[in-house]
């Protein structure tokens, strides 16, 4: 009987969307995120730019031509991509398809207009969750902490920070990241949670109906 609840009751994976203005905490609760959760596992892009000293193909991104890219675009290869600083990047959907029916989760690290193309076309399938900092004061503060940009580059990225929250209505879940423990472990529920919906359990209803006797 176990081996048959184990098999019956197998879940689909799901995609966890985490989006947030730079500064929020996105990346560190993403990096706590993959090192305690071992069924959740960062969807790796596809991309046009060169592969730099250091990076693996298949790892850190899928390198591919302009050319290969348009056809991956065109085949509707791709759940979401987009256009920065003349280089293209998209999630391949093939490997995200095969994580899923594997039972694994998949944690996306994508901005508001990826993940409204990711919910165009796989709405059962994600749980969108942003980020957001505790004040303006204080995503600033973080933002000048990091020593890693200039006084014009922290402005224009408060300015975009405000275009990119006005999208909160769209997400499913707002975290308020006031402390990045909480926020990993507020996730974590929600992971948890969502695992358990009813949809993602296919073989449930035959599970059920031989626990009736039908």
């Amino acid at each position: 009987m176990s081996d048959m609840t184990e098999n019956t009751l197998q879940r689909r994976g799901l995609m966890l969307v985490l989006s947030s203005p730079s500064g929020a905490g996105k990346t560190t609760i993403s990096r706590l995120l993959l090192e305690r959760e071992a069924d959740l596992t960062l969807s790796v892009s596809a991309t046009t730019r060169k592969m730099r000293p250091g990076e693996i193909d298949g790892k850190d991104y899928f390198f591919v031509s302009p050319e290969k890219f348009a056809e991956m675009v065109k085949g509707d290869e791709l759940l979401e991509h987009a256009t920065v600083f003349d280089n293209r990047y998209g999630t391949p959907r093939a490997p995200v398809e095969q994580a899923l029916s594997n039972s694994r989760d998949v944690l996306f690290d994508i901005d508001w207009q990826g993940t409204q193309q990711v919910s165009a076309k796989a709405p059962n399938d994600i749980v969108r969750v942003f980020i957001l900092p505790p004040s303006l004061e204080e995503l600033e503060r973080r933002l000048y902490a990091r020593a890693q940009d200039s006084e014009e580059v922290v402005r224009g990225r408060m300015a975009k920070a405000a275009d990119e929250m006005s999208h909160w209505a769209e997400y499913d879940y707002i975290i308020v990241n006031n402390d990045v423990e909480q926020s990993v472990a507020d996730v974590q529920s929600i992971l948890r949670a969502e695992r358990l919906k009813r949809d993602r359990k296919p073989g449930l209803d035959g599970f059920v109906r031989g626990l009736r006797g039908a």
